[in-house]
């Protein structure tokens, strides 16, 4: 495990255009995520720091996305590499977290590529218009920091952003495992 910082993609960049398939193989398309708030998320099945959160943060999707924000994460690492994160195992990691989001695989990484996603757990938050609006930190919380999961970062954004109002420009970059590149891809 590399200990690696969000790099912070520069506020006020447009989301990506993305069409990704969850495990069952149903493809999600973010145009269909257009015209409300969405939060874009890279997780991963074996990340320490993701496991840390991740009950924390199914809480967090299940309040946020009854109040119409739109939500999906997106799993980039190799399985080939990493088979924990495969497919099959990110739909288990759904059922047991009780995710209400789609949970995507990049398999080329190419949308991890274009968000310069750089470790899971990371955060991108976009308004309405399509915008980054917030990225970075769940929440201060750490294995081993005793900071308890509040998501209280990514919480404080969402409110603002749901509101029509900008975030705190005190945003903290997320900190966690990095993104487990295929051979020959070149991040960042």
């Amino acid at each position: 495990m590399v200990l690696t910082p969000s790099t912070m993609l520069p506020i006020g960049t447009p989301l990506a255009s993305f069409r990704l398939p969850d495990p069952s193989g149903r493809l999600v398309d973010s145009a269909e995520l257009a015209g409300r708030p969405l939060l874009v998320a890279f997780l991963c099945n074996h990340c320490p720091y993701v496991k840390h959160i991740a009950d924390g943060f199914a809480a967090f999707a299940r309040e946020y996305a009854a109040r119409e924000l739109g939500i999906v994460a997106i799993n980039a690492n190799d399985a080939d590499a990493y088979p924990a994160d495969a497919p099959a195992k990110m739909a288990e990691e759904s059922k047991q977290r009780g995710y209400v989001f789609p949970y995507l695989y990049d398999e080329a990484q190419s949308v991890a590529l274009a968000f310069r996603a750089a470790c899971t757990p990371e955060f991108y938050l976009f308004d309405a218009a399509g915008r980054l609006a917030y990225r970075g930190q769940f929440d201060g919380a750490r294995p081993g920091n005793a900071v308890p999961v509040t998501g209280a970062d990514l919480r404080a954004a969402a409110d603002a952003v749901l509101a029509g109002r900008a975030p705190s420009g005190d945003q903290r970059p997320s900190v966690g495992c990095n993104i487990k590149w295929r051979p020959g891809v070149s991040p960042l």
